[in-house]
């Protein structure tokens, strides 16, 4: 069997085989689906899985990617270029050994990509700079990644990482959820910090010794030691790749050859493996599943990521980041942190006359008496309730109370130490699971949390938060598959602009649901396989490779309602608003609209006014006046030439017609294109106004609307601070120039657009 399995003959089936499933990936790409249906969205997963089972066989598969990576440039088939180089890394970060000359020819491929327009010179510059880290200390890019992912203790490499998976329990049915929670529940058992670390441990000394290394005895080693003792060795392993930089391949073998002897001890002869190559497995990153119950439950989360139950009480751990200022509005209200504070509520009224008349006092007691009168007197102490800040989510900490530290004195004489820039060693990658409505939530969040930021800046300068989008519909896919569901126009996007992410993401929209759906039998256990494994996988490698964002323009509204004791209403949307005509809840006003719907038609009367986009991108104001029974209003283009930032606007017109045998009434569709338009009822009719397809989102009683791009909150607050001090300025000046305009969802893809 072992001279089978090393024979010439089984090598080139092995690449055989390969060759054919890469071929078939490629295949989908051009739009030939597989003959199976249930095989879409799953070859490139079978793919990775095949090598992982067999590690042997990754060199087989990088040795083809690059050629047929080769191929594509010589060929021009530049939407090949990009998932074939996804493939790749994924695969090399994984491997356990790859031959220098093949990391060679990538890293000369990467650079020949800088050549080339967007997205293909930032993902080959990106990767380039990984490459050359790698070839410098092999095994470092699984390093970090385990590392950050498991928030790992690492000062070398202190980044941390972590997936947020968001789902709307009204969207969505239990079971779906249920089933999404077990899945990511499930992948996250085996997930131990100690199995991480004898992970990283064992893929580094692999990556740098190959052959030589004796993963078996290794982890047998790593498994008999205490856990304090195999911290110890993954710091040394960690400070050996990371602590040495600008150092040679050759000094960093050495170093891990001296820990590896440390370790186990020298290899007797005759004692190494003879199965072939093995590997490492990449853990499962840290992925928790939430649902999305409450307005700020995505800021609540973030802010708990950057400082979690263990350590958000420690006025300690808190003062290394924060600034005592920053210290009070994080521990306020809070507890465990600080003793009890009360106030005094004061029964005078403050005149000096209204006191009482006191006795004369003598000389020596005038000056007591004189300052006993600026104190208050006969006050009732009530405690303050704990006010609504970040430590009303640290509550049940066991952290004993303790003083909040104040500002550290500083000597006479000296300049203050300027204070350390902050990192963003944080970094939160936010799946959002559903169709555009949760997208339109999102939206609702994000501009609430951009407003707290512009207020006081604590989440922006310390976290990197990322945003992707896995559409879930529930039900049948249509028959034809001829492209995205209305709930999926986000989604749709992101397919015709990525071909990636249309062939791994997009087909989970029906597959999620009937995965979770389908009872796993015992008899079947590779039915078991693909329920367990393929939706954490899936997502933990959209999560990963994922770094192109695409930026939708977020737009904002103003309603006014028929009350005029009513405040108008704000709010934001993503991919569409819809006006209807109101129905009429009086029986009056419902009997006069029946008589004017008579002579005028269905519909009631509008007046438009919009600003038309126009190719010389000037200002084109225009109005018009006509009878409507709503309008749609879409920011989601239908094509890619379109562009994000402008507004779809169909507005269905009522058209009267006259003729012998009396009156009849057409509707007609006018279409155009805006950022800015107005929309009244002169009659003071009711219009009935829906934000991003979500029936929860429905303002009733609307008399008028006004929409327009959103503004970046930062830049509305320096804005308006330049207004104050410059009334008749009305161009941006100073540093608003520099400042972001315009409010930007960006939602993560695998290559961002591609022109």
């Amino acid at each position: 069997v072992l001279a089978r399995l090393t024979s010439p003959l089984s090598l080139a089936e092995v690449e055989s085989d390969i060759l054919r499933r890469v071929r078939a990936l490629l295949r989908e790409l051009d739009g030939h689906h597989p003959s199976c249906q249930s095989d879409r969205g799953m070859l490139r997963w079978t793919l990775h899985k095949k090598i992982e089972q067999n590690p042997s066989t990754s060199c087989v598969l990088v040795r083809i990617l690059v050629k047929e990576l080769e191929r594509a440039e010589r060929g021009d088939l530049r939407h090949y270029i990009i998932p074939l180089l996804h493939t790749l890394m994924y695969t090399l970060v994984q491997a356990p050994c790859i031959p220098e000359e093949l990391c060679a020819r990538v890293y000369d491929f990467c650079k020949r990509l800088l050549t080339l327009p967007k997205p293909f010179c930032t993902i080959g510059l990106d990767y380039a700079s990984r490459l050359q880290v790698e070839r410098t200390a092999p095994g470092t890019l699984y390093q970090r990644m385990v590392i950050s992912e498991h928030s790992l203790p690492s000062a070398p490499f202190p980044h941390r990482e972590r997936i947020f998976i968001f789902a709307d329990p009204e969207l969505l049915p239990e079971a779906i959820c249920k089933a999404l929670l077990t899945d990511t529940q499930a992948a996250q058992v085996s997930q131990s910090p100690r199995g991480c670390m004898s992970c990283v441990v064992a893929h580094a000394l692999q990556a740098a010794l190959g052959d030589t290394c004796d993963l078996h005895g290794l982890r047998a080693r790593l498994q008999a030691l205490s856990p304090g003792d195999v911290e110890h060795w993954f710091q040394q392993v960690v400070v050996a790749v990371e602590g040495q930089g600008g150092s040679e391949r050759g000094q960093h073998t050495a170093r891990l050859e001296r820990i590896y002897s440390s370790l186990l001890g020298s290899l007797p002869a005759g004692n190494a493996p003879q199965e072939g190559l093995q590997g490492t497995p990449l853990p499962n990153p840290n992925i928790s599943f939430h649902l999305w119950t409450e307005d700020e439950q995505l800021w609540k989360e973030l802010v708990l990521f950057l400082r979690p139950l263990s350590q958000s009480c420690e006025p300690d751990g808190l003062g290394q980041e924060l600034d005592a200022a920053e210290m009070q509005d994080m521990l306020a209200g809070c507890d465990c942190c600080q003793q009890s504070r009360f106030s005094v509520l004061s029964t005078d009224s403050g005149i000096e006359r209204d006191l009482a008349a006191p006795e004369e006092p003598c000389g020596p007691c005038a000056a007591d008496t004189e300052r006993s009168r600026l104190h208050r007197k006969g006050g009732i102490k009530k405690k303050l309730s704990p006010l609504d800040s970040v430590a009303l989510l640290q509550a049940g900490s066991a952290v004993p109370a303790g003083k909040p530290p104040g500002k550290p004195p500083r000597r006479s004489g000296m300049s203050p130490e300027p204070a350390a820039p902050l990192q963003r060693l944080h970094t939160a990658r936010v799946v959002l699971l559903g169709d555009d409505r949760i997208l339109g939530r999102l939206a609702q969040a994000f501009h609430s949390l951009r407003k707290r930021e512009a207020r006081r800046v604590f989440l922006t300068p310390r976290l990197n938060l990322q945003f992707y989008h896995v559409p879930v519909v529930p039900g049948q896919p249509p028959q034809d598959h001829a492209g995205p569901e209305e709930l999926c126009e986000v989604a749709g996007y992101l397919g015709r602009a990525d071909p990636w992410y249309e062939s791994n993401i997009n087909t989970l929209c029906h597959m999620i649901p009937k995965l979770a759906t389908t009872p796993v039998l015992c008899p079947q256990p590779s039915r078991a396989l693909v329920t367990d494994l393929f939706l954490p996988d899936v997502i933990a490698y959209y999560a990963r490779m994922a770094t192109q964002p695409v930026c939708f323009q977020l737009h904002a509204v103003k309603l006014l309602f028929q009350d005029p004791a009513q405040d108008p209403a704000e709010d934001v949307f993503l991919t569409e608003l819809l006006t209807q005509v109101q129905d009429s809840p009086s029986h009056r006003e419902l009997s006069t609209t029946k008589r004017k719907s008579t002579l005028d038609g269905p519909g009631i009367d509008l007046t438009v006014t919009y600003r038309k986009v126009v190719l010389s991108d000037r200002q084109k104001e225009l109005a018009l006046s006509l009878r409507s029974t709503g309008l749609l209003m879409k920011a989601i283009p239908a094509e890619e030439a379109e562009g994000l930032g402008c507004l779809s606007v169909s507005i269905t017109e009522i058209i009267r017609i006259n003729h012998l045998a009396g009156r009849s009434f057409t509707a007609v569709a006018n279409r155009f294109r805006t950022r800015q338009i107005q929309v009244r009822s002169p009659e003071q009719r009711p219009l009935t106004v829906r934000l991003d397809k979500d029936s929860r989102r429905t303002y009733r009683d609307v008399i008028g609307l006004e929409v327009s791009p959103c503004l970046e909150p930062s830049y509305c607050l320096h804005k308006t601070r330049t207004t104050k001090f410059s009334p008749h300025e009305t161009e941006d000046v100073g540093l608003v120039r520099y400042l972001p305009k315009s409010l930007l969802l960006p939602i993560n893809t695998f290559a961002g657009v591609i022109q």
